[in-house]
């Protein structure tokens, strides 16, 4: 394991975990959805969200459910390969953060795949099978933060 010969590497991910969670943050920004507590900086006050999940363009539904179900495979590969990274994931209060986007964002993702008109129903499929995945990579990655957070040290 690379984080074993290299310890600073846990510096690294604790440095790169804002990022992973601004990821979150755009996907709800874009969807017009605000997640408690996900960013530090004040909404401005002209700035009227508009756009919904439910009326953007199919092009950018799409995109934003692709780049979700990159994210969420990506993220649980990590956890399941490398657990260890859990406790810098918590230090960043990622289990509430994953589980509040989880709450906004893939409710009003899932409505708005269903209620659009397709041209082309393999165009629906494939939505509807991409964010189940990302659904279930979240629960997934949610199950090994849990486990390796909370359930883990008491059976230790």
């Amino acid at each position: 394991n690379i984080f074993t010969q290299q310890p600073s590497y846990f510096s690294d991910l604790d440095e790169t975990l804002p990022t992973v969670l601004q990821v979150f943050n755009n996907i709800l920004h874009k969807c017009g959805l605000q997640c408690e507590g996900a960013s530090a900086e004040p909404q401005k006050l002209e700035e009227k969200v508009s756009v919904t999940a439910g009326n953007m363009p199919l092009q950018e539904l799409k995109d934003i459910v692709l780049y979700l179900c990159d994210t969420c495979t990506t993220l649980w590969a990590f956890l399941d390969v490398f657990p260890l990274a859990c406790q810098t994931f918590q230090k960043h209060e990622f289990c509430y953060r994953l589980a509040s986007f989880y709450e906004l964002a893939i409710p009003e993702l899932e409505s708005a795949i269903k209620k659009r008109h397709y041209e082309d129903n393999s165009v629906f499929a494939d939505l509807w099978r991409r964010i189940s995945h990302s659904r279930k990579k979240m629960i997934e990655a949610f199950h090994i933060l849990i486990n390796q957070v909370c359930l883990q040290p008491i059976l230790e």
